[in-house]
């Protein structure tokens, strides 16, 4: 995503650029429900992407907390907006120039000079170029190489999603809950509920789609493998596709389900069909730019998904590089300092704030009692209103705007 924002800014600047993917397809099937921003929107449309922010994008009353019985125990005023991965992907791969996208192309290695930069493919194709800007996740070929002592850090918890039709929710959920973002504090653990867009970025009532996130404390070395081990006994490391997860890891999930969380949200979860497991992580880099070569989204930074930002972080590095060198005289060397110094900052920042939203969750990996949870001085009314980090967002896209 880092990368699709990238070319289009660069494009509006007068760069001529080329996207390789490392993926054999486009993308548009994967992914699933995230937090948007007006300034998401924003850097679309400073990007000359048609997008339609009314259109797919489905807007929340409020946050509200239900204890274990399914009572609504706290209600905060803040709202929020969800869309789904895959509009914003198709909005921005659909707007490429014919001819501008590579796929099956594996970057194996990244070698520069100061006259350009040169990625090596694994098909042994070589392209060199000005600038190089590594959009390649969390896994990040670039930022091994050149960063071999950053390694993303395991949180100590997993999260479970799933998604239901609006049809197929239960009626207590369509008639008291759909509208809103919805917490559920199992002991030591998260739940997250909310509506999406349904098929086709349908916002309309009975056709959209329910969708949570589940936060579980799970040991890395003694249960994760386990969970992401397969009825075959193929063990996939830390993340399984979805239809290979067993069937007794998902009816423990729902059984669990039933113990844990209110009624209505248990039957949220035991109608999911194929829930994905995620192992979460974090990761801070040291530096992200070097010489002819720029860390992006991802592979630069990567907070957990508690501040509900990573599309727009990813949007917002491409933004802030591209304004670095058109206010640079055409100095690279000048403005991939000032990228460096703000959007380090700024990742910083966001890891930090991610941390802190899961101190709880991680806290029971850590503790050799793990106490049940929360404690007597737990807030859910405090946790709801932090929870995110629009404050972050819109103060780094502020400052954007108001010095280009």
């Amino acid at each position: 995503m880092g990368g699709l924002f990238a070319v289009h800014l660069f494009r509006t600047i007068g760069w001529e650029v080329s996207v390789f993917e490392r993926s054999g397809d486009d993308l548009a099937s994967r992914g699933a429900g995230i937090g948007a921003s007006e300034a998401l929107f924003a850097v679309m449309r400073r990007a000359g992407v048609p997008f339609d922010s009314l259109t797919g994008v489905q807007r929340v009353r409020s946050r509200v907390c239900l204890d274990g019985g399914g009572t609504v125990i706290a209600e905060v005023p803040a709202g929020g907006m969800a869309t789904a991965w895959a509009r914003i992907y198709r909005a921005l791969r659909g707007a490429l120039p014919a001819g501008c996208c590579h796929f099956n192309r594996s970057l194996t290695r990244v070698d520069q000079d100061p006259h350009g930069v040169t990625a090596e493919f694994a098909d042994g194709a070589r392209v060199t170029a000005d600038l190089l800007v590594a959009a390649d996740g969390i896994g990040s070929t670039v930022r091994r190489q050149l960063l071999p002592q950053v390694d993303p850090r395991y949180a100590g918890y997993v999260a479970w999603r799933g998604v239901v039709e609006e049809r197929d929710t239960p009626a207590q959920v369509r008639a008291r809950l759909f509208e809103h973002l919805t917490f559920c504090f199992p002991e030591g653990e998260l739940l997250l509920a909310m509506p999406n867009p349904g098929a086709g970025d349908d916002t309309r009532p009975g056709k959209r789609r329910y969708y949570f996130v589940w936060y579980r404390p799970v040991d890395y070395e003694k249960t994760l493998p386990g969970l992401c081990t397969d009825a075959s006994g193929r063990q996939h490391g830390v993340a399984i596709p979805p239809p290979l997860i067993r069937a007794d890891v998902i009816e423990d999930l729902r059984a669990s389900a039933v113990r844990a969380l209110a009624p209505e949200l248990a039957a949220v979860v035991a109608r999911a069909e194929h829930p994905l497991l995620q192992a979460v992580f974090d990761c801070e880099s040291s530096r992200i730019a070097f010489g002819r070569v720029a860390l992006v989204g991802d592979a630069a930074f990567v907070a957990r998904p508690h501040v509900a930002a990573g599309v727009t972080k990813a949007a917002l590095d491409a933004l802030s590089l591209v304004e670095a060198l058109a206010a640079s005289g055409g100095s690279l060397d000048r403005a991939l300092e000032q990228y460096d110094r703000d959007q380090r900052s700024f990742g910083g920042r966001l890891v930090a704030r991610g941390r802190a939203l899961g101190a709880h969750l991680e806290a029971q990996q850590k503790a050799p009692d793990r106490g049940r949870g929360p404690t007597r001085d737990w807030d859910p009314a405090l946790y709801m209103r932090e929870y995110g980090a629009d404050d972050l967002v819109a103060e780094r896209h502020h400052r954007l705007v108001n010095s280009a």
